[in-house]
C-alpha cells in the first residue's frame, strides 16, 4: 500500500523542474567499463587536482578513492584524477573531510540496516533535496541491491513504493518525519521500532543526517552530476 506524502514533502526551491533521473544500467561498474566516459563538476568550488593538495589532503584524497568507495557503481574519480559531487567540497577541510568520510564509510559498509532499506532511504532523502548528484550516485546503488526503477520512480514522485517491505516503509516513514516535519509522532517511531529496534533506529536517524549533510554541500556549492552521465527518466 503505497502512502502519498504532502506537497511540502519537497523543498521548491531545490526540486527540479524536471523528473528526478535515474541513470541506465549502462552507467555501472568500474569507470573503465562505463559506456560513457564521466568527468567530475564542482559546481562553485573549483575542483582540486592532487598536486594541489597538502599531506593532509593528499591522505583524504586516497581514502575516498580506495575500494570499495572507489571502485563502486558511481564516479567518485575521474580519469583526470579529480573527485566527483561532495569528494571534492571534503578535500577543502581535509580534517572535517576526514570525519565525514569515515563516516559515511561505516554507514554505507559496516551498517547493520539491510542494503534496501539503507538505499530506499537514501534515494528519499536525494528526492528531497532534488540533489542532482545525491541521487545520480545513489540510483546507482539502489540498482545493485534490488532496488528496480518503479520503486525509485515512487520515491520520486513522492510515494512508498507498493513494493517495500513492513520493514522497508515503517524506515521511510520514520526518515520522512525527520526530513520533512523535524519530528516523530510515536505511532512512526513504534512501528519503526518494531522492526528496527532501538540501535536500527539510531542508524537511520544517524543515516538521514549524514545524508541531509552531504546534500547541504552539494547545495550550497550547486554540485551537479558528472557530465557525461546517460539518463534516463525515473
Amino acid at each position: 500500500m503505497t502512502s502519498p506524502v504532502p506537497c511540502s514533502f519537497w523543498p521548491h526551491a531545490r526540486r527540479p523542474s524536471s523528473p528526478v533521473r535515474c541513470c541506465s544500467s549502462t552507467a555501472g561498474g568500474p569507470l573503465s567499463d562505463r559506456a560513457v566516459i564521466e568527468h567530475a563538476q564542482g559546481g562553485r568550488l573549483p575542483l582540486l587536482s592532487p598536486s594541489d593538495l597538502d599531506p593532509a589532503g593528499r591522505r583524504l584524497y586516497d581514502e575516498i578513492i580506495a575500494p570499495p568507495r572507489g571502485d563502486g557503481p558511481f564516479l567518485v574519480v575521474d580519469d583526470d584524477g579529480l573527485l566527483a559531487g561532495p569528494f571534492n567540497a571534503l578535500l577543502y577541510s581535509p580534517a572535517l573531510g576526514q570525519a565525514v568520510s569515515a563516516l559515511g564509510a561505516s554507514l554505507r559498509f559496516a551498517g547493520t540496516l539491510e542494503n534496501r532499506t539503507r538505499e530506499l532511504v537514501v534515494c528519499l532523502i536525494a528526492a528531497v533535496y532534488g540533489c542532482e548528484y545525491e541521487w545520480y550516485a545513489h540510483s546507482r546503488v539502489a540498482a545493485t541491491v534490488g532496488i528496480t526503477p518503479l520503486e525509485l520512480r515512487a520515491l520520486d514522485q513522492g510515494v512508498t513504493p507498493e513494493t517495500a517491505t513492513e520493514a522497508e516503509a515503517s524506515a521511510l516513514a520514520f526518515a520522512l518525519a525527520l526530513v520533512r516535519g523535524r519530528a516523530v509522532d510515536a505511532a512512526t517511531h513504534a512501528r519503526a521500532e518494531q522492526h528496527h529496534g532501538h540501535a536500527g533506529l539510531v542508524e537511520i536517524t544517524i543515516l538521514a543526517g549524514y545524508y541531509q549533510l552531504l546534500a547541504g554541500l552539494l547545495i550550497a556549492f550547486d554540485v551537479p552530476a558528472p557530465s557525461g552521465v546517460t539518463e534516463v527518466s525515473s
